[in-house]
């Protein structure tokens, strides 16, 4: 299960939690602050228009790819995707995603970052830890 933010809008030191080396963080104001005030640019939130966008362009890179998905939710604020494992390194799997939706918005005319850098990554080691993955996945694909 991969996760990634749109640019500004899940800092580190969020009152929601982060992450951060992996382990989820609890909120810290002063950081949060810092990150603020070191934005290049305001916080990207998709429409809903550019939410279907990014999703079509996912979903074509995985199928070009040969990629199965399991479940895929595009938000305002973030992504969750869950993607079959082909032993294709996780960071280039997200960077062929985040890639592909850049593009897609890209040609409606945004400029500027879409995305935050990194990502977060959850492993499914068995099928009970994939059907609850995707279950968590298809819940807030609303």
């Amino acid at each position: 299960m991969l996760t990634w933010t749109t640019y500004g809008t899940w800092l580190q030191g969020d009152d929601r939690g982060f992450v951060r080396d992996g382990k989820i963080r609890r909120g810290n104001k002063g950081l949060m602050q810092a990150n603020k005030l070191s934005q290049v640019q305001v916080s990207v939130k998709l429409s809903k228009k550019q939410r279907q966008l990014v999703r079509e362009a996912i979903v074509e890179e995985a199928t070009l790819r040969g990629q199965r998905v399991y479940a895929l939710s595009v938000k305002a604020t973030h992504i969750h995707i869950i993607v079959q494992n082909t032993g294709e390194p996780i960071g280039n799997m997200v960077a062929y995603y985040k890639k592909a939706g850049r593009l897609a918005i890209k040609a409606t005319g945004h400029t500027g970052k879409l995305w935050t850098r990194g990502y977060d990554k959850r492993y499914c080691f068995d099928e009970v830890s994939l059907e609850q993955k995707i279950g968590y996945v298809k819940s807030h694909d609303t």
